[in-house]
């Protein structure tokens, strides 16, 4: 059965450099626990990343899974192949600006290989949106200052 989970935020920031960090694929272990290693593929012609090798831990468990990333003005989407653990995985974030500053939708929806416990899935989904949102709200505010 599918797990879902959303959060939305608002950031101190504008669209573009929210999206300027999460295109920053690379530097995701830098700021997200959830991320050990990261690695494009291949990009798009602007530069931004199309295809990625990503490993991650969560809760002692490992997976190494491959993303495909499209990306519009105010948003990007990502699913990843059926790994080990998974038969899939999308993730959204759309971004939608409030004067200086912008509101951060975050869904994920993951298709696990197999039933886990719900307080599992509960403290799993904790852990990733507090990881999505505000670790990343974290990064975006370093990008803007140095900006």
């Amino acid at each position: 059965m599918a797990v879902r989970a959303t959060r939305e935020v608002v950031f101190d920031a504008p669209p573009e450099v929210i999206l300027d960090v999460l295109a920053d694929v690379e530097r995701i272990p830098l700021w997200s626990a959830l991320y050990r290693r990261v690695r494009v593929l291949d990009r798009y012609p602007d530069g931004r990343p199309r295809r990625v090798e990503a490993t991650l831990r969560l809760m002692g468990m490992t997976d190494t899974e491959i993303l495909e990333y499209h990306w519009g003005q105010r948003w990007v989407v990502w699913d990843a192949e059926p790994t080990f653990q998974q038969r899939g995985q999308h993730v959204e974030y759309n971004l939608t600006p409030e004067g200086d500053r912008t509101r951060v939708r975050f869904d994920v929806t993951v298709d696990p290989s197999a039933p886990i416990p719900s307080f599992l899935v509960k403290r799993a989904k904790k852990i990733v949106l507090h990881s999505a949102t505000e670790r990343l709200r974290e990064r975006v505010m370093l990008s803007a200052r140095a900006e």
